[in-house]
């Protein structure tokens, strides 16, 4: 059982990682900083927005709009740690039976 509860564990840190990236790439392209007609910045930057949009996409549809603030990361990445506890706090009582 434990294995099991560690890989999901880190999968969901690793996709934290993942989501902070995609906002710090996104955040750079749009001051210019990343030349996106680059084949392998453009490349990485496609790879990253597909991998955040699913999960971004349906709090961004629920969110008001700041304008050019972009909010919905913060929320998947605080939702993300609130879905490791509650795994942890399950894995956990599981033991205790």
């Amino acid at each position: 059982m434990y294995p099991f509860y560690w890989l999901i564990n880190e999968l969901i840190h690793l996709y934290i990682w993942v989501v902070i990236i995609a906002a710090v790439f996104s955040m750079l392209a749009a001051f210019g900083v990343l030349d996106t007609r680059n084949h392998i910045v453009w490349t990485i930057g496609d790879f990253l927005y597909r991998i955040t949009e699913p999960a971004l996409r349906p709090i961004r549809n629920v969110l008001p709009n700041f304008g050019s603030i972009d909010v919905s990361p913060v929320i998947l990445i605080i939702l993300l740690w609130f879905l490791q506890m509650l795994l942890a706090e399950v894995f956990f009582s599981v033991l205790r039976m």
